[in-house]
């Protein structure tokens, strides 16, 4: 080879490595200038995809996980291992008010959440024509339409409940791998880029059940497999447990006072609504919401008995319904995870981080026990604005937005829990919403907010109801720590090859 060749190749060859450090270190200081997002990407990944040059088939985290998992020794087709991957179908939805006639219904959101009391019904005859709606205990749940890749696990009180056909069953072998363990790959940092990484579509993406149906799914030996699907059923166990304890916290309380809660289609169809005279109209206000005559009997219900008006219970420094505050983005390790009303009522909420500087004294990091009612929102009636939750001892490192109204109750006044087992009854979600004011967007009356009438029943009452609702609060918490244990240690197995 003449020597003038040489020298051009070597030149050439020079130029490359010099280039590759030149990139290599603008990635580097990419990364160190706040560029979190920034990625190095390997020449073999751009050889298998074509040398496509746009972004989404490297970031998702797909190409690494599959690396990842070309280190353990041993792995399985998803379909493999699977009695079938499907979705229900497209076709209208037939609603109906009467629970007797029909199937509380999952939306693709829906399955993330916590507290599953206040679903939509689908009919009963809907259901019974197309059984692919009907969900079963131990299925792994995937979102498929819009944003891709949510999960969750059928609990048992999920189990026999409808789902949208916007969401994936996947449906395990229990004789070649344990549902638990399934799940807790999926929903892993190595198998959700997985998942995403089918998606397909420009405006509103989407997977089906082909493009998921290779995925690798990492095989370890049965006495690991057989601890992670007992974390996982007992966290499902346990969200359950913690669920109906704190149902039957509400409905001790409505029962002692000589109530029942109230329900939806029957409040719908009650005409006094529809219009009324009224001589008690003040000046505080001039809205018909206001003085609705069936919130009016409830109120004189309650405070025909022993009550307290709501406002007394509280800290009066942080009993308020909006807080305005810049939100300054901060790094997980300086920061909180802000968490807004959708956010906050999910099993595993995911939010920015803020920095923990810019909102100290602001009071949007509250107490454990503390209830929290969003304060702004629509009129809709499956919406969250006036539907309660409680803080837990685990949820309590959260920031919560200004749009909450938050109820903390003052010590010695009462029982935290108790205060919560009526805030989040259908009585008081009545009562909510009857004291709104706004436009298209509701708040609550802060006069009338403080106001609230909060039913008494005596201290060793009130002690018996909400011993209910904290032993709910420690199944809840417990159930979130043994998902997260399961996660990890199948997170650390395939890190490490299966070693």
């Amino acid at each position: 080879m003449p020597s003038s060749v040489q020298n051009i190749r070597s030149q050439a060859n020079e130029h490359a490595r010099h280039t590759a450090r030149i990139f290599l270190s603008w990635c580097q200081s990419m990364k160190s200038s706040g560029f979190k997002n920034a990625r190095v990407v390997r020449s073999s990944w751009l050889e298998e995809s074509g040398r496509r040059l746009d972004c989404n088939p490297y970031m998702s985290g797909a190409l690494e996980a599959r690396d990842a998992l070309k280190g353990v020794p041993v792995t399985e087709k998803l379909e493999d291992l699977t009695e079938r991957i499907f979705h229900a179908g497209r076709e209208g939805r037939v609603w109906v008010d009467d629970p007797s006639y029909g199937v509380p219904f999952l939306g693709s959101t829906d399955i993330l959440a916590a507290d599953l009391s206040a679903l939509p019904l689908i009919a009963k005859k809907q259901v019974n024509r197309n059984p692919l709606f009907t969900l079963r205990e131990g299925w792994t749940l995937i979102t498929r339409s819009g944003t891709i890749g949510r999960m969750a696990y059928v609990r048992p009180g999920m189990a026999g409940m409808a789902c949208s056909e916007h969401v994936l069953r996947v449906v395990p072998n229990k004789e070649r791998i344990p549902s638990g363990y399934l799940y807790a790959f999926l929903s892993s940092r190595f198998g959700v880029p997985l998942v995403v990484s089918g998606t397909y579509g420009a405006i509103v993406q989407h997977i089906e059940p082909e493009h998921i149906s290779n995925l690798p799914v990492p095989r370890f030996d049965s006495a690991l497999e057989a601890r992670i699907d007992q974390l996982v059923s007992s966290a499902a166990i346990d969200l359950s447990e913690s669920h109906r304890l704190i149902n039957s916290a509400t409905r001790m309380l409505l029962q002692s006072i000589g109530l029942q809660d109230l329900r939806d289609d029957l409040w719908h169809q009650d005409r006094r609504a529809r219009g009324w005279e009224n001589c008690s109209v003040s000046t505080e206000s001039l809205r018909a919401l206001n003085y609705d005559p069936r919130v009016v009997e409830i109120r004189r219900e309650i405070e025909s008995r022993s009550y307290s008006q709501l406002g007394d219970l509280c800290d009066p420094a942080q009993f308020k319904g909006k807080i305005i505050f810049t939100r300054i983005e901060a790094d997980p390790e300086y920061g909180y995870m802000l968490l807004g009303q959708r956010n906050a009522f999910q099993v595993r909420p995911e939010g920015r981080w803020i920095s923990r500087k810019s909102v100290t004294g602001l009071g949007l990091v509250v107490p454990p026990g503390t209830t929290l009612v969003p304060s702004h929102g629509t009129l809709g009636e499956f919406e969250l604005y006036c539907r309660a939750l409680i803080v837990t001892q685990r949820t309590a490192k959260y920031a919560y937005s200004g749009d909450f109204f938050r109820c903390v109750p003052l010590e010695g006044a009462i029982e935290p829990g108790y205060l919560f087992a009526f805030m989040r009854s259908r009585l008081a979600f009545r009562m909510l919403r009857s004291i709104s004011t706004g436009g298209k967007q509701q708040e609550q009356h802060p006069a009338m907010m403080y106001r609230l009438p909060i039913p008494r029943l005596g201290d060793e009452k009130e002690r018996e109801i909400a011993a209910l609702v904290n032993e709910g609060c420690q199944l809840y918490d417990r159930s979130l720590e043994a998902d997260d244990q399961a996660r990890s240690l199948i997170e650390e197995k395939i890190s490490s090859g299966g070693v």
